[in-house]
């Protein structure tokens, strides 16, 4: 069990980009200040070219088709659809009930009246049962809609290496907690709420338009002496109303879609700079920069409120066209009605009816009136969302698109780099054409000043960086483990963050307790399963033991260390540097290191130097001759199982 479970993608394109020459001007200038050539290499941006709301809708749709959550959520929706179904059904009931209430108050009919008010009772309970179960299934469907969009925006963003990539792929890349926590709540939020309010208005709809375009008869017009009636009336009456207020939402409010877009973009921002203060405390409080971080703060603050204060002028100018046509909406259905009743055609409890239904309809229709806030907000949303997942999955295809490094499979027994070269984001060559085989059980350190491209080189090798041209041929996956300078701690216990990437549970205590005390942590052993934020308690000379004691038990084949002893003292660094002379004696080590003194735990040393054309790898022999793994004061092994 290795903490490299992922699997990597071998195949990529043999074709091999090859780095355009350097004018001999720039190669005269040194090798720290060559510009990159104009037709130099950029890593491609992953960008979106956004489509209709219907095709985002429909695409995300055809997932939770495909998902497992689809019977559940098919569930509630389909009680969703019962329910309303049964609502639209008393509010006929009820609209009826207004006709014969109203009567009976008109002609004082006492005894009518009262059997009136219960069976208003009755109507109003069944009604109101109903919105409870209806209120209990949306928030249930709220729940379900989030659940199957985060594990399905995990899945495509947490595989092998993708997580990464992503944050190279430009500003689509950035922050994407917020995309996957704050927008998929909203997007499922409001999907919800607008998709049950919609088919609501839709079957209010089908419902009243039949019983309103009948009602329209019983609206007599009287003209110099003669009467007459306008088929449909007061659903055309309905319909002209709805569409001017729609038509006026539309021109004014289309501008709140990208202004919530903005506003969630500068949230993240300023979200991600806080957290990011906040996992500085130390260093900041160190350095005394609490007003230069309070300055950039306030920047990304003063962005925030900016997008706030345009979205909130959207908003009022809306709430004149939303508002001032809800007011009106009251007197509307009476003045459009009132020639009917005026002219003795309708009694008040006919015109009632025809209020009521006028009313069902009216307010069905002005659904879009009512919810373009909302619509404008899910709108941005379903944006943002739909870009990230179409970003995600066209990484692949994009390192597709290109040449570069390629990655087979080899021998078990070897590791080689075969004319590897490897590019900067900014187009520079940092490593040029390396040449170099590596055999089972060699112990092989990468020296170079800073900026040569080591890191680069390890990150080629992991399969995250693959913009270069060359092939390097790797063992089996299963068989190697990274170990970059600062070990990546989960949140929650210590024996959690030793045996990652596999549960705390997966090898026996006696295990962990023995790696523990292997590399030094004896100290940890009472705290073995005691929740902490890791990162923050232990020190990185500590954190890069626990990476040692990770290694040590889930006993890799080939091992890949980059700076991962830099924070330790020369005791610690003997100790845990045994255990390739020990434990995993016949472990493959290829190490990327700056510390004098490591050269010695290592057979064979490899120098990344600086040309023009980028770095080049040199043989270089170790500096001493002496026994390499068996150096003194080292701690007894504890014994493993």
């Amino acid at each position: 069990m290795l903490a490299t479970r992922r699997r990597r993608a071998f195949a990529r394109k043999p074709e091999a980009w090859r780095q355009a020459s350097v004018p001999p001007e720039q190669a005269a200038v040194g090798p720290d200040t060559v510009a990159p050539p104009e037709n130099a290499f950029r890593p491609p941006a992953a960008n979106y070219d956004e489509r209709s709301a219907a095709s985002e809708t429909f695409a995300l749709l055809r997932h939770l088709w495909r998902s497992g959550h689809r019977r559940r959520i098919g569930v509630l929706a389909a009680g969703i659809v019962a329910v309303l179904v049964g609502n639209m059904i008393g509010q006929i009931r009820l609209n009826e009930w207004h006709g014969t209430f109203f009567d009976a108050l008109d002609q004082q009919h006492l005894d009518v009246f009262g059997q009136q008010l219960l069976v208003f009772l009755v109507i109003v309970g069944g009604l109101l049962t109903l919105v409870v179960g209806q209120t209990w299934m949306q928030e249930m469907l709220k729940v379900r809609l989030r659940e199957w969009l985060t594990h399905h925006l995990l899945d495509e963003w947490l595989v092998a290496g993708r997580a990464y990539r992503l944050g190279l792929a430009g500003q689509i890349g950035v922050n994407p907690d917020q995309r996957i926590e704050e927008d998929t709540r909203k997007l499922t939020e409001l999907s919800a709420v607008l998709g049950v309010g919609l088919l609501q208005a839709v079957l209010l709809l089908v419902s009243f338009i039949g019983i309103l375009w009948g009602l329209s008869s019983n609206v007599v017009f009287v003209l110099d002496g003669s009467s007459f009636t306008i088929p449909g009336y007061m659903v055309w009456c309905a319909i002209l109303y709805a569409f001017l207020g729609s038509l006026l939402t539309w021109r004014v409010g289309v501008p709140l879609i990208g202004l919530n877009a903005e506003r969630y973009a500068r949230e993240a921002d300023l979200r991600f700079a806080l957290v990011r203060v906040s996992e500085s405390a130390e260093s900041i409080a160190l350095f005394g920069g609490e007003k230069d971080e309070r300055r950039q703060l306030e920047g990304n603050l003063d962005r925030v409120i900016t997008a706030m204060r345009g979205l909130s002028v959207g908003l009022s100018r809306l709430t004149w066209i939303t508002s001032g046509y809800g007011w009106i909406a009251i007197v509307v259905p009476i003045v459009v009605a009132s020639p009917g009743y005026f002219s003795g055609g309708l009694t008040l409890g006919g015109m009632m009816m025809v209020v009521g239904a006028f009313n069902q309809v009216q307010a069905s229709l002005r659904w879009f009136v009512d919810s373009f806030p909302q619509i404008a907000d899910w709108r941005a949303t379903l944006r943002r969302v739909s870009a990230f997942k179409a970003a995600v999955a066209r990484l692949d295809e994009i390192d597709e698109a290109i040449d570069s490094i390629s990655l087979v499979r080899g021998p078990e027994d070897q590791l080689a780099f075969d004319g590897v070269s490897v590019l900067l984001s900014d187009g520079r060559v940092v490593i040029a054409e390396a040449t170099v085989e590596i055999g089972r059980g060699e112990r092989v350190l990468i020296v170079g000043e800073s900026g040569a491209g080591k890191s680069t080189l390890f990150r080629a090798v992991a399969g995250l960086w693959p913009w270069g041209s060359g092939t390097i041929t790797l063992p089996d996956p299963e068989t190697m483990m990274f170990m970059p300078q600062r070990p990546y701690l989960p949140l929650g216990s210590l024996r959690a963050a030793i045996t990652y990437p596999d549960r705390p549970d997966a090898f026996p205590t006696a295990e962990v307790e023995a790696v523990v005390k292997r590399v030094g942590l004896s100290e940890f052993l009472s705290a073995l399963d005691l929740e902490a934020r890791l990162d923050k308690s232990l020190s990185l000379g500590q954190q890069q033991l626990v990476g040692f004691a990770r290694l040590l038990l889930h006993k890799p084949a080939w091992v890949f260390l980059d700076e991962a002893t830099s924070a330790l003292d020369e005791v610690s660094q003997r100790r845990v540097m045994s255990i390739f002379d020990q434990e995993l004696a016949g472990a493959t080590v290829l190490s990327i290191g700056h510390r004098p003194g490591l050269e010695a735990f290592h057979t064979r040393t490899l120098h990344l130097i600086r040309t023009p054309r980028g770095a080049t790898l040199h043989h270089k022999q170790p500096a001493a001759a002496a026994p390499i793994w068996r150096a003194p004061q080292v701690e007894a092994a504890a014994n493993i199982p």
